[in-house]
């Protein structure tokens, strides 16, 4: 027979024990089978240690450009390891699809939901419940095919080094900004968690990493117009999201990050035009030999 275990945090007592709760398993869990004394529940009381833990999601902005930072080195190693033996298009998609297995997925996710949200929801409180929903709707698979194929389409003009590093740096790099301007829509998950302990000098941190990532990869004009540009752009998407929701949530972020490498990509794009009216474009920008 089968035993439901949910996971409870309970306020800590006078004493510094937790309290303990029963929680019975959703209806839709529930069956003929599932006596009333199954229902069993394991209670965690929330203690100082699992509240600097919380703490410390706020603090950790300022290494997001250093994750964006891994991640687009290995992208290279694979765009390295797969265009020895295969033509760019094909090259492309493996890399897209390398790009969602390293990240889990989570922001094509965050994307689909948000998407969902906008489309179907008609108040507020509707679209925050629609976003918790597990299901896809026809918006959200709609906008994850678009923003799959820009990336796409973008990657077979741009396809280098250089383009591989920037996106996901800057794209995460965004986010510690937006999360000190924008409320969070809800008193709990990951936003909330984010936005409790975020600080400027986190974003200050963050926003030297990816200006100095930036102009190295880019050039002392092109990598900041393209920081400018992003972060604009970003900005008047969390406008748009906080309008909608009441702030952003983590599934916002998600969306934010996937627009955010779509951005970074087309501004690439339309800074390789600009190049030969910009004469300085590529000072302090390092020489990568492959």
């Amino acid at each position: 027979m089968l035993r439901f275990l949910t996971i409870l945090p309970a306020p800590a007592s006078d004493s510094g024990a937790g309290n303990t709760r029963l929680a019975a398993p959703p209806a839709e869990q529930r069956s003929e089978h599932t006596p009333a004394e199954m229902k069993t529940v394991l209670l965690m009381p929330e203690t100082p240690a699992a509240d600097e833990e919380l703490r410390s999601v706020g603090r950790s902005t300022i290494y997001f450009p250093l994750v964006g930072l891994v991640i687009g080195l290995l992208l290279v190693l694979l765009y390295i390891v797969f265009r020895a033996a295969l033509p760019t298009p094909v090259s492309c998609v493996l890399l897209i699809g390398a790009l969602a297995v390293i990240t889990g997925a989570h922001h094509i996710d965050g994307l689909m939901d948000t998407c969902d949200a906008f489309a179907a929801g008609k108040t507020m409180a509707q679209r925050l419940e629609i976003m918790k929903d597990t299901r896809v709707g026809a918006f959200g698979i709609t906008a994850a095919i678009l923003v799959l194929l820009t990336k796409y389409i973008c990657l077979s003009a741009t396809i280098g080094v250089y383009a591989l590093l920037t996106f996901p740096i800057l794209s995460r790099w965004a986010i510690t900004g937006l999360v000190l301007v924008f409320p969070s829509a809800r008193d709990s998950g990951s936003f909330y968690a984010l936005k409790s302990s975020a600080s400027r000098d986190g974003f200050i941190g963050a926003s030297v990493i990816a200006l100095a990532a930036a102009i190295l990869l880019n050039g002392m004009i092109i990598g900041p117009l393209i920081m400018l540009g992003l972060f604009g752009l970003l900005y008047c998407l969390g406008v748009l999201f906080s309008r909608l929701f009441g702030g952003l949530t983590g599934d916002c972020c998600g969306a934010l990050i996937e627009s955010g490498e779509v951005i970074t990509l087309v501004l690439s794009i339309a800074s390789l035009r600009l190049m030969p009216y910009l004469s300085s474009y590529n000072l302090f920008k390092i020489t990568i030999p492959f």
